[in-house]
């Protein structure tokens, strides 16, 4: 592939965007625009109502959990499902899923009967639904945009997360504390339309990338990746830094309301500050030459997270704790788009599915059991800061291991 021109070319900065050249893609990337940010919004206002109604770090931590379960336990065969089925068609079925449920959250909510036991079995359901969503909708970009603007695509991918991650929480955190929980969840419900209705414009060659129908699928994608050393280094050491080093995301609300003591509001600005830092992170990914030093890049973020995050803990003052966590965002995006994007140089397109649900499960899967094994050691002893600093020190350790076994890493 070409080297990109300079930076400061026009036309260099017309190819940070190259991927919305494609029609689908665009219509992609308007839907997941609109649709992301009420899932944001609905992410900080779950969080919020159930610390009002149990009070408790460990339901905290159980309900993100309650949400990964079922990427650990389907996230495998999601991924061969990916391969054998029109992915368009598998994400017009979750995305309306996800609709319903979110729906449903919403009237509860209005109808004042909600109760933490609603909110787990929706998280529990929502997390079948994103176990099939997640590979499936990493594995249709190169049906959209095809594999000379792949990598553009993924970056522009973490930039719509990260952009909806920086509005959506900064407006739940105001509208839930202005008028509660329940808005927030129907905005949620209202914005599925916005990318269902993306995927039923898009005009798709549907005889392309439909897998084999034959057994041993999943065994042939494990073997692949135990067989593939540069690959099973990347999912370790991204396992790695989403057990032990993202164990903070389910218990910010503990941080904005007993740490900090900032409320819902503040709550909205702590997401919203770390959205914004993985917001500077995908741009930038965005706009990478194709001699740019990938590998050395992501061994620098996903060594400097864990240190950052050691430091968000043990601040009290609100503008350092926006600078830290924006700096974690920046961060943890900037590992995981690299580990995504390096894996994908890598994978053939026939095992793509499969190796990016692998992926999805150490992001999807881990994160949230880390931060309920984080919330129920707080509750023991009390100090929700040490718990996740200790916890990053863990994952630090891990992932020096990795770079100290696998060097050749840094030269990808």
């Amino acid at each position: 592939m070409r080297s990109s021109p300079a930076l400061s070319s026009p036309h260099h900065r017309a190819a940070i965007f190259r991927a919305l050249r494609h029609r689908n893609y665009r219509l992609f990337f308007i839907g997941q625009l609109i649709s992301l940010t009420g899932t944001w919004m609905q992410s900080v206002a779950q969080g919020w109502l159930v610390l009002r109604l149990s009070d408790s770090p460990f339901l905290l931590g159980a309900t993100a959990a309650a949400n990964s379960l079922p990427v650990l336990l389907f996230s495998l065969f999601a991924g061969t499902v990916a391969d054998r089925f029109p992915k368009r068609r598998i994400l017009l079925v979750t995305q309306s899923t996800a609709m319903v449920l979110a729906a449903i959250l919403a009237f509860l909510t209005f109808s004042g009967v909600v109760q933490i036991w609603h909110v787990m079995i929706l998280a529990l359901l929502l997390g079948i639904v994103n176990a099939f969503d997640a590979p499936a909708r990493q594995a249709f970009t190169v049906e959209m945009v095809g594999r000379e603007d792949l990598l553009n695509a993924i970056a522009l991918n973490s930039s719509i997360f990260n952009g909806a991650r920086t509005v959506g929480p900064a407006l739940a955190g105001m509208v839930v504390a202005w008028i509660g929980e329940g808005p927030t969840f129907l905005f949620n419900t209202l914005s599925f339309g916005a990318v269902l209705t993306s995927l039923l414009l898009m005009r798709l060659d549907t005889q392309l990338h439909r897998g084999p129908h034959r057994g041993g699928m999943l065994r042939a994608g494990l073997a692949y990746i135990a067989g593939e050393p540069h690959v099973r280094a990347l999912l370790l050491r991204a396992g790695a830094v989403s057990f032990f080093c993202f164990v903070h995301i389910p218990l910010l609300p503990i941080f904005a309301r007993d740490i900090l003591q900032i409320g819902a509001t503040g709550l909205g600005w702590l997401s919203a500050a770390s959205g914004c830092g993985s917001l500077v992170a995908a741009l930038i990914l965005a706009q990478l030459r194709d001699d740019a030093p990938r590998g050395k890049l992501l061994s620098i973020a996903a060594t400097i997270y864990a240190p950052l995050l050691m430091m968000f803990t043990q601040v009290r003052s609100l503008p350092l704790a926006l600078l830290f966590i924006s700096l974690c965002g920046w961060a943890g995006v900037t590992t995981m788009a690299l580990t995504n994007t390096l894996i994908q140089l890598t994978v053939p397109d026939e095992l793509r599915g499969r190796v990016m649900s692998v992926f999805t499960l150490l992001l999807m899967g881990l994160s949230p059991l880390g931060g309920m094994l984080a919330g129920s050691i707080a509750e023991l002893v009390g100090s929700v800061p040490t718990v996740v600093a200790g916890s990053a020190v863990i994952g630090w350790l891990l992932v020096l291991l990795v770079e100290w076994q696998t060097p050749q890493l840094r030269r990808l």
